[in-house]
């Protein structure tokens, strides 16, 4: 008698990839568009990331520039500026004023700025900022955004991808969607930066920074689009489902950022800025330099809670 030949059982059995069409839109039902009059835009894709002409960052923006830069970051997410080599910290300082306050990661090492950290790579100091991850995803009112600069990159390698949250969340399943409309997840820096220190260290950090709860579903507080917001490094369970439970959805639903339609990838050269609005995207900084050095100075803009 013959025997039965199953298939094997894939390595991954998660409703991740399919094949074909993805839905990706740039912006949510009911956008106005607006024509630029200021700025030169350059779709990286089409629905994340492009690169702006046009703008002098290290001169004074007026009104309706400012207008222009806001409205193009929430319409491509994370928007780039090429040759900017007269933009120092005191210019990324002022440009970080059109979205709000910065705020200081209490983890980054300190520029010679007040408010701008310095992150410096090397064969000293190796990356570790290479997993999908929104920053300060750990707080009751994550960053809103951040502006990054090139100060020193290798001559290949380096470079930073940034993912679509709107995307990840309009491809979930109807019935993934429905699954986790409601739900909250519990948020901690303590898995990932704590793995870097001392007990006693983490103590001195906890008063300040509990584990918070955010939605897993949370509407851009400026744009009211819906939004997957969990990631790998940060979210450390859904609340109300059982530890295995939470695990199983939580693996399934980080791993969206990981799909390449969903994301923009961009090559750094001295001079190189980007905006990345940090509520709409995750982002990874590829370690593929090492041992060489790159050096980038980066502000994030203080945000509000999200519901």
């Amino acid at each position: 008698m013959d025997s039965v030949v199953t298939a094997p059982a894939p390595a991954l059995d998660k409703p991740l990839m399919h094949y074909g069409k993805r839905v990706l839109e740039r912006t949510a039902p009911g956008w106005a568009q607006v024509e630029y009059q200021h700025l030169g835009i350059r779709p990286l894709t089409p629905h994340i990331g492009a690169e702006i002409d046009g703008v002098d960052l290290s001169r004074p923006i007026g009104e309706d520039l400012a207008q222009e830069l806001k409205q193009a970051l929430l319409e491509w997410k994370v928007i780039f500026f090429r040759d900017q080599h007269a933009f120092d910290p005191q210019s990324q300082l002022a440009l970080s004023g059109l979205w709000g306050e910065p705020e200081v990661n209490p983890f980054f090492p300190k520029g010679d700025t007040a408010g701008v950290s310095r992150l410096a790579k090397d064969a000293m100091a190796i990356g570790t900022e290479n997993i999908w991850h929104s920053d300060h995803s750990f707080m009751a009112a994550p960053a809103l955004g951040s502006i990054l600069r090139a100060v020193e990159v290798p001559p290949a390698g380096g470079d930073t991808q940034w993912a679509d949250m709107a995307a990840a969340y309009d491809n979930l399943s109807a019935k993934t969607q429905a699954r986790i409309e409601g739900l909250t997840a519990v948020h901690d820096w303590v898995p990932s930066w704590g793995a870097m220190m001392t007990e006693s260290q983490i103590a001195a950090f906890r008063d300040a920074l509990p584990p918070v709860e955010h939605p897993v579903v949370v509407r851009h507080p400026r744009t009211g689009r819906k939004l997957l917001y969990v990631n790998e490094p940060f979210t450390t369970r859904i609340v109300g489902l059982s530890d295995n439970e939470s695990r199983d959805l939580l693996d399934e639903l980080v791993l969206q950022a990981r799909i390449p339609e969903y994301q923009v990838r961009f090559r750094w050269q001295p001079g190189s800025v980007a905006i990345w609005d940090n509520i709409a995207t995750q982002h990874y900084a590829i370690n593929d330099y090492y041992p060489q050095r790159r050096v980038m100075e980066r502000i994030a803009i203080a945000g509000v809670p999200l519901s």
